[in-house]
């Protein structure tokens, strides 16, 4: 089942050309490491239908578990459309947190409503270090949260981004890892053989590979 929707919300992001090669500018993550792939979810909004794909997968993972959150928040800007659909799907209070308080308005790092004492699940598009994840974890922590579940559709399976949220005291569900799209890619055809070589040696060693080229 686990595996069955991970491939289906791959084959989902592939059709919809959210996966991409750019071997001559390279992706430049936040935490620094240079990449020759690129996840991109925002474009998921502009194709319902795939979309909906995502936030069912979301809905049927957290079946289970609906007892473990009060409300659901997402990171401003990429994270905020996900979580405020699955909300309202799932008919739970929504709220997003922002990368930084405005020098405006109310000066406020989470907007929507009060999350004093509330258990709540953050939503995430794409987690690579997890450094922007585990921001929005302490902003909603800092202003009374609990927060010790993140959901995202898809991430790359760094260790360093696992280590960091197990020392956070979060657990991290993926819909998708990064590892399964490329096989459900190389089954699609949908890269050559040499990039699908280019971005196996990339994956083994994100940092390295940054280092080297």
């Amino acid at each position: 089942m686990i595996r069955k929707t991970s491939e289906r919300v791959a084959n989902t992001l592939l059709s919809i050309g959210a996966i991409g090669v750019s071997t001559e500018n390279l992706i430049t993550f936040k935490s620094g490491i240079k990449s020759p792939v690129y996840i991109d979810n925002r474009i998921l909004p502009f194709h319902p239908e795939h979309w909906r794909v995502v936030i069912v997968a979301m809905q049927e993972l957290l079946d289970t578990q609906q007892d473990a959150f009060d409300v659901i928040a997402g990171i401003e800007t990429a994270g905020i459309p996900h979580s405020a659909a699955l909300s309202y799907t799932m008919r739970r209070p929504s709220v997003f947190v922002r990368k930084a308080i405005k020098d405006h308005g109310r000066s406020q790092r989470i907007e929507g409503g009060s999350v004093v004492g509330k258990r709540v699940l953050l939503i995430e598009d794409q987690v690579t270090t997890g450094g922007s994840s585990l921001a929005g974890v302490a902003a909603l922590r800092e202003n009374g949260a609990i927060v010790e579940d993140c959901l995202t559709i898809t991430s790359y399976g760094f260790r360093e981004a696992l280590d960091a949220f197990t020392d956070a005291g979060v657990r991290l569900h993926t819909l998708t890892h990064f590892s399964v799209i490329l096989e459900v890619a190389e089954q699609m055809n949908y890269f050559e053989r040499s990039q699908i070589e280019m971005i196996r040696d990339w994956l083994g060693d994100p940092r390295g590979w940054s280092e080297r080229h």
